[in-house]
């Protein structure tokens, strides 16, 4: 069974420590979000059943929101942290 080895070669990524910043960052913001969600749950249940919008009630809502939420995460996420590779590790590139 032959394998291989990576596609590129991977050196230091100096961007590192502000990308797993920004990551904790985004987390605790869905974290904040998301405990909404689980608190309106066991505080109050019959609000999620309230109708909100176009017929649909805040539980359905809210779900779809913190999946949408999710995934804007994600791609903010993947833009801010390309910025980062490319000035950081441009930087780097350029001193040697």
């Amino acid at each position: 069974m032959a394998g291989h080895g990576p596609a590129v070669k991977l050196g230091k990524d100096n961007a590192s420590p502000a990308k797993a910043k920004l990551g904790l960052q985004l987390f605790f913001v869905y974290f904040l979000v998301y405990a909404g969600f689980v608190g309106i749950n066991v505080v109050n249940q019959e609000l999620m059943s309230k109708q909100v919008c176009c017929g649909l009630n805040l539980a359905v809502v809210y779900g779809f929101g913190l999946i949408i939420l999710a995934i804007a995460m994600g791609v903010i996420y993947n833009h801010i942290c390309t910025g980062y590779e490319n000035k950081m590790n441009k930087e780097d590139a350029e001193v040697k």
